[in-house]
């Protein structure tokens, strides 16, 4: 790919494309596209069985490293009713242009300026839809489910509007002290985060083993709130209350970002992280710290399973990062 600002380097970025394309595919064929600049990656779900196609608003997709999408919201702080209309009408007009059935979603990109453009339609569920089930209270994957089935889905025949805010952080087995790269083991202790407007989508437990040979993702922390700033709030605390021990996450990437004013502005787009590397950048907790909150963890994992009570050390109601403080003669 080639970006052209300026008519001059048409020609040359034409033969670079079409040699590197002949190279890698056999195939010289290239082909010129509006370039979009600092856009918002907005997608679209959708439903549809044999009688009816409706959308149920957007998510905000936009927080993405190397094109792989890391914090989704719904719904966006950039999107309008009036947008969210028309970027709905055309996301249905493209689902029955090809008589689709089930849970799919159409992806746009969002240009500062309003316009939207198509980008694929993907025909299955996405990673992301819990955001969309928690703002408008649909069970997707039933819906999903019964069209399969050949059965109506069960959608309010009135247009569909988004309740508070939800926010998805995608929790990896990457270590950010290292560029990112994958981090394997045993996962030796996993703690979900809970407690009311918390979700945890996970498919691992203590005791698995993390490989190379599979996706990175461990699960996903979802929360739901009245508006944004409550939403942001109740993450920070869930990513607090995970814990996992065993291979490093990208948990410590998301309180930073978390905690950055743009993020909680709404100034974000497509290429954010790639201008805000200094979020990419380990935090630099103590490694004192870390080591008690394993400590604290483990220790409290242990007294529950063995129903016994961990020595207070004379304060009966201490909790377990007392304990463990006390015991590493910080306290």
């Amino acid at each position: 790919m080639r970006v052209v600002r300026e008519a001059a380097g048409l020609e040359a970025a034409l033969e670079a494309a079409a040699s590197e394309a002949l190279k890698a595919f056999g195939d010289a064929s290239v082909y010129l596209e509006k370039y979009v600049e600092r856009p918002r990656h907005i997608e679209i779900q959708v439903l549809a069985d044999h009688q009816r196609t409706a959308h149920l608003g957007e998510r905000e997709c936009s927080v993405q490293r190397r094109h792989q999408k890391l914090v989704e919201e719904a719904p966006s702080v950039a999107v309008t009713a009036e947008l969210r209309e028309r970027m709905g009408k055309a996301a249905v007009a493209a689902a029955r242009a090809v008589e689709y059935r089930g849970a799919g979603t159409c992806e746009f990109l969002l240009a500062p300026d309003g316009a939207f453009y198509f980008l694929e339609m993907n025909t299955r569920i996405q990673v992301e839809h819990p955001v969309t089930e928690l703002v408008y209270g649909v069970d997707l994957v039933r819906e999903q489910l019964r069209i399969a089935q050949g059965l109506p889905m069960r959608l309010p025949e009135n247009e569909l509007v988004p309740r508070g805010w939800a926010i998805e952080c995608r929790i990896t087995s990457e270590d950010p002290a290292n560029g990112f790269l994958p981090s394997t083991g045993r996962l030796e202790y996993l703690r979900p985060p809970s407690g009311p407007g918390v979700r945890w989508d996970g498919g691992f437990e203590t005791g698995n083993d993390i490989t190379l040979f599979y996706d990175s993702l461990l699960g996903k922390v979802i929360v739901w709130g009245p508006d944004r700033g409550e939403a942001i709030d109740r993450m920070r605390r869930a990513l607090q209350e995970l814990v996992v021990v065993g291979v490093a996450t990208n948990q410590s990437f998301h309180l930073r970002l978390l905690g950055d004013r743009a993020f909680l502005e709404g100034e974000i787009d497509s290429q954010f992280l790639d201008r805000r590397t200094d979020l990419m950048q380990p935090s630099g907790e103590p490694a004192q710290m870390m080591a008690l909150a394993v400590a604290a963890a483990l220790a409290e994992e242990s007294a529950r399973q063995s129903r016994k009570p961990i020595p207070a050390d004379g304060a009966s109601n201490a909790g377990g990062w007392a304990r463990i403080a006390r015991l590493e003669g910080l306290r």
